[in-house]
């Protein structure tokens, strides 16, 4: 049963996205069985900012992310994460880290 999550982040919505899709910034954000194959790129819709991510060594993880932008001129980030039981607790945890990878993309940048 897949975990959901969900957060504001005070960024544009295209540099959230554009970060978390960034196969150099993937490492820093996903979870570790979605990382695991070395190839860090996303299936991304063309309907929008939405992401997949999935694992060919870890069968039953993937990640769902959509990134809309919300009145104030940050982004609201909706994930789906499934990965059995240890996906539970990790959804708010993989929120929390993609925040903190934009936060440092913006801040090098």
């Amino acid at each position: 049963m897949p975990a959901y999550a969900e957060r504001g982040i005070s960024a544009p919505p295209e540099v959230v996205f554009n970060t978390a899709t960034d196969p150099d910034r993937v490492s820093a954000w996903l979870p570790e069985p979605l990382r695991a194959d070395g190839d860090h790129r996303p299936d991304v819709d063309d309907d929008g900012m939405h992401a997949r991510w999935r694992s060919a060594s870890a069968p039953d993880w993937s990640a769902e992310i959509r990134v809309d932008p919300v009145d104030a001129g940050g982004a609201r980030v909706r994930l789906e994460l499934t990965g059995g039981e240890a996906a539970d607790g990790l959804a708010d945890e993989t929120l929390e880290n993609l925040a903190r990878t934009v936060a440092d993309n913006l801040t090098a940048g």
